[in-house]
This record gives structure tokens, C-alpha cells and sequence, in this order.
């Protein structure tokens, strides 16, 4: 997901191709699909479906504002028709801060009573937690994931499926452990770990501090570099983060 929408198709259809040719299992994919216009979204979810990939996650068509929830189910029921590929999975991505709409609860069930088979999930990048309770609690199976791991203990105890973070790029390893461990008593702490670092990557472009983290990590300074109008950190801004990472991972911040 990340810089998807700055890139073009062919770099987009390109990129995942290069991954399952450089021996990535595309069952493991989940890549963005969602586009404004139906055939483009069309053209990217086929495409991931024929390579194999786990499932797509979709946007709403984020151009036009303020459209009905008829239209949008018309919107995805017209995406799963022209696909027409049992293999596809797939999963609404909500992200109303860039995109201006909300998959809405009600059309969620709109959605899994006409296509049970295919609507399987949904990306919450919200942060709304009372949202994302609503569709714990209404959509028993339906896999809900968090965006963020300061909300995945939490949403794990109600049903969650997991988590899809950005910040996960720098912190794989204590958020696995905490998805694989969460139903421990002594989880407390560690949870507090991994909250922190994500109330520190938050202070800034996910995707920026994301890129200049790895960058310091593996010593590649042009991993720091983003598509505009998307600008990486200053170096200041840079050090600050790296900086108050440091701390976490040193215990003085939880």
C-alpha cells in the first residue's frame, strides 16, 4: 500500500512481478488494488489474482465525495464481475483520512450477504476503536486488521484478525511476538514496548519515517527517498526520530 497511488500501473504491476520472480511466495501478498475508476481497479486486482497473491486490498473510489453506499456497493459488485476469478479475495481498505470515505457497517453487510465468497476482510486505518468494535462485534469471521499495533492487544481480545501496520517495517519482530503471545498474562509490557515505538513513528509521515529509519538501519541513505508530493524527513527530523527510537528500545520511553 504505502506509496502506491504514486506510482503508475506498469510500475505497480511491475514491482509485484519482481517480487514473486525473486522468489517472495505471492500467497504472502496483499497488495493495494483500489483506483477511482472501475476498469483500473479491474486491471490491478486481476492482475494480483493471476499472479497468485493472498488477496487485494481495495479503496473506495476516492475521487467523488459524498456518494451513496448504493453507489459503492455497485462500485465493488462491478469490480468482483469483471475479475470473475474465484481465486479473489478481497478486502476493503478504510481509510478515510486520505480518502474522504468509510466502508460503512451497513454496506459491509450489504457486501458479505451478496459476495460471502470474496468480501473477507477489511484494513482499518481509521483509528476509530468504536468503529472498529462495531464491526468486531456485528461481523463474527470477517478479519478485521487494525492498522496501528498500539491497537492490537485490544482488538485481538475482541476478534481481531491482526494487524497491518506501516510501522511494522521497523518493528516486525515484537509485534509478531505480541500477535503470537497476546493471550499471555505477562503481555502488559511488552505491549507498552510496542505501543511506544508506534506514538513515536506517528510523529511523522508514516511513509517518510518508515524510509529514513531502514535507511539508517541498513546504511543505504537513498532508502530514504520518497515520490513526491510525498518528502523525506529533514535530517533533523531524522535524528529526532532516530533519536527517540533509541530511547524506546533503550526502556527509557514506554
Amino acid at each position: 500500500t504505502s506509496e502506491a497511488n504514486s506510482l503508475d500501473f506498469s510500475e505497480r504491476r511491475n514491482a509485484l512481478e519482481k517480487l514473486v520472480a525473486g522468489g517472495i511466495p505471492a500467497d504472502k501478498l496483499l497488495p493495494g488494488t483500489g483506483a477511482p475508476a472501475i476498469g483500473d481497479a479491474v486491471t490491478l486486482t486481476r492482475h494480483a489474482v493471476e499472479l497468485g497473491c493472498r488477496g487485494v486490498l481495495l479503496l473506495p473510489p476516492y475521487y467523488y465525495k459524498g456518494v451513496s453506499d448504493d453507489g459503492l456497493f455497485a462500485f465493488v459488485a462491478e469490480v468482483i464481475k469483471r475479475v470473475n476469478d474465484p481465486r479473489l479475495s478481497l478486502y476493503l481498505y478504510n481509510f478515510p483520512q486520505m480518502s474522504a470515505i468509510a466502508w460503512s457497517p451497513d454496506l459491509i453487510a450489504r457486501l458479505l450477504k451478496e459476495f460471502p465468497e470474496v468480501i473477507v476482510g477489511l484494513k482499518d486505518s481509521s483509528g476509530d476503536v468504536p468503529y472498529q468494535n462495531t464491526l468486531l462485534e456485528r461481523f463474527p469471521g470477517f478479519a478485521v486488521f487494525p492498522a496501528s499495533e498500539a491497537l492490537l492487544l485490544a482488538a485481538l481480545r475482541k476478534g481481531a484478525a491482526g494487524c497491518i501496520s506501516a510501522s511494522a517495517n521497523v518493528n516486525a519482530g515484537p509485534i509478531s511476538k505480541l500477535y503470537n503471545t497476546w493471550q499471555n498474562a505477562d503481555v502488559k509490557g511488552l505491549n507498552e514496548s510496542v505501543t511506544a515505538v508506534r506514538l513515536v513513528m506517528q510523529k511523522f509521515n508514516a511513509v517518510a519515517g518508515v524510509k529514513a529509519v531502514l535507511a539508517d538501519r541498513y546504511k543505504a541513505p537513498d532508502w530514504s527517498r520518497t515520490r513526491p508530493p510525498l518528502v523525506p524527513l529533514s535530517a533533523a527530523q531524522a535524528k529526532e526520530l532516530l533519536g527517540e527510537l533509541k530511547k524506546v528500545e533503550a526502556g527509557a520511553l514506554v
